[in-house]
């Protein structure tokens, strides 16, 4: 709110005496008008944001184990108890506590948004400050959280996985997994198809010049963002992989940093790293080593190998928790479901071409939620598309000419889809960010284009749908914020 001496008409009364304006609606109102103005907001402020709050934090203070909608699994776990041997009963009760703190860690990272919300509640009631403005965006910001505890409680979401083989590992013989919760918390953010982002970049990690200091990188290639918006990267010239806190200024060395070599302490060019919640550990390709290695986020010092013998650019994860690795030197992509050594080709495999069913120097890939995979398909200059079980793929974004400044691709690398199906994908050779809608014969750019980026890599949304781009050429990454208006 505020007040200005000119004499202007009241939008409530008609009069002449307005001197009071409302930055929110943008209205003057005479005094009489403008306290009773302020007195609806400050009732509407309570009933639709206050009021969506308190209710919001009510149900989920009612999450427990006999309304959490997955209870079905609690009683798996009791039947099986009662026809296994004592091993078998102490595998259960783990993973009864692995249910339960998974409940607690969702509910957990609900509430914390809440909490942010809460204090711009309580900011606005001390100040008495309410604009339709500020009314609408809590609400919005409200409405999305209360999506996500609404999928949160629905069927399906979390699954009992139980092992039936003779050859047990008493560790794993049942287990619980929960599928990622379906919104802003995805890989695969719920962004408006004709989002707009805010053009100038903010250099988040590195931008201190090529080098192998902590506040530096060295042609950084793939990375992934976390919940919290922390951010790993494949930091390739420097045979490590960092994880860069939301508002630091220096990165941490989660995995190699030992010099370039292939002990399980060293990595040699990694060029894409995922992170796998289950195991809460990352998922690294170790390109220069041939191999796909895990490491655990709890301060680990050595990496396991997973797969052997891949030429491993990208790699992605589905959610029943399928590995698919991009292999460069058989231009294919394999999928490798838990437990398998060997996996099955689902992309490719048909030696180097550009025929529907054939790659050429294949970089990053995604998969959606009916598991067709996208490839970034470099020498190609396209995207392909595969759908699950096909024999070849699908052109959905191309360039035959490979012409710089037209609506095309040449040679695309980071590749990442929103939940309405629009693809982002980085334009390495034409220094920007295009999308491209479901259908569409030409993509639109986002981001760059104008010199502003140099040799984009790796790409990847935070939950609220900030871009952030690993910036190769200037060894630095770069978020692009979302343009709320």
């Amino acid at each position: 709110m505020a007040t200005v001496n000119e004499l202007n008409i009241c939008s409530t009364c008609n009069k002449s005496a307005a001197k009071y304006f409302c930055i929110g609606c943008k209205k003057y109102f005479c005094l009489k008008d403008f306290k009773e103005h302020e007195q609806q907001l400050s009732i509407k402020f309570d009933n639709e944001v206050v009021r969506s709050h308190d209710e919001l934090i009510d149900q989920i203070q009612k999450l427990e184990k006999s309304h959490y909608l997955s209870a079905n699994l609690f009683n798996q776990i009791e039947e099986w108890k009662k026809v296994t041997i004592e091993k078998v009963e102490k595998a259960a009760e783990k993973a009864e506590h692995q249910l339960i703190e998974l409940i607690t860690k969702q509910k957990i990272q609900i509430t914390k948004q809440l909490d942010t919300i809460a204090k711009e509640i309580r900011y606005h009631q001390q100040e008495e400050n309410f604009l339709e403005n500020d009314i609408d965006q809590l609400k919005l910001k409200i409405n999305k959280i209360q999506k996500t505890f609404e999928q949160l409680i629905q069927k399906d979401k979390t699954k009992a996985i139980i092992i039936h083989n003779d050859q047990i590992d008493w560790n794993k013989i049942i287990y619980i997994r929960a599928e990622q919760l379906n919104c802003e918390l995805l890989r695969s953010a719920n962004v408006n198809a004709n989002a707009k982002w805010i053009q100038n970049g903010i250099t988040i990690a590195g931008g201190n010049g090529q080098g192998d200091a902590i506040n530096q990188l060295s042609y950084p290639h793939g990375l992934c963002v976390d919940d919290d918006q922390n951010i790993y990267i494949a930091d390739c010239s420097n045979h490590r992989i960092v994880e860069w806190k939301c508002g630091s200024t220096i990165g941490r060395i989660v995995a190699g940093g030992n010099g370039k070599g292939n002990r399980s302490d060293q990595l040699n060019s990694p060029t894409d790293v995922i992170i796998d919640k289950d195991k809460n550990s990352l998922i690294i390709c170790d390109f220069g080593n041939k191999r796909v290695v895990r490491w655990s986020c709890q301060h680990g010092t050595n990496g396991e190998t997973i797969i052997s013998n891949v030429g491993c650019w990208g790699l992605t994860m589905d959610g029943d928790g399928s590995l698919y690795i991009v292999d460069q030197d058989k231009y294919e992509v394999r999928r490798y479901r838990i437990g398998e050594n060997e996996g099955i080709i689902v992309a490719g495999g048909n030696g180097e071409g550009n025929r529907l069913d054939q790659l050429s120097c294949p970089t990053y890939i995604f998969v959606d939620r009916d598991h067709s995979l996208y490839v970034s398909d470099y020498n190609n200059h396209r995207v392909m598309k595969w759908m699950k079980g096909e024999k070849q793929g699908i052109i959905v974004a191309s360039d035959q000419d490979q012409k710089i400044n037209r609506t095309q691709l040449s040679h695309p690398m980071g590749i990442i889809m929103n939940q309405s199906g629009t693809l982002y994908v980085t334009d390495y050779v034409n220094y920007r960010i295009m999308r491209w809608s479901q259908g569409a014969t030409q993509g639109n750019v986002i981001i760059g284009g104008n010199g502003r980026l140099s040799s984009s890599i790796g790409l990847s949304f935070d939950r609220e749908g900030n871009l952030y781009v690993c910036e190769n050429g200037n060894h630095r990454v770069q978020k692009f914020n979302i343009d709320q208006n």
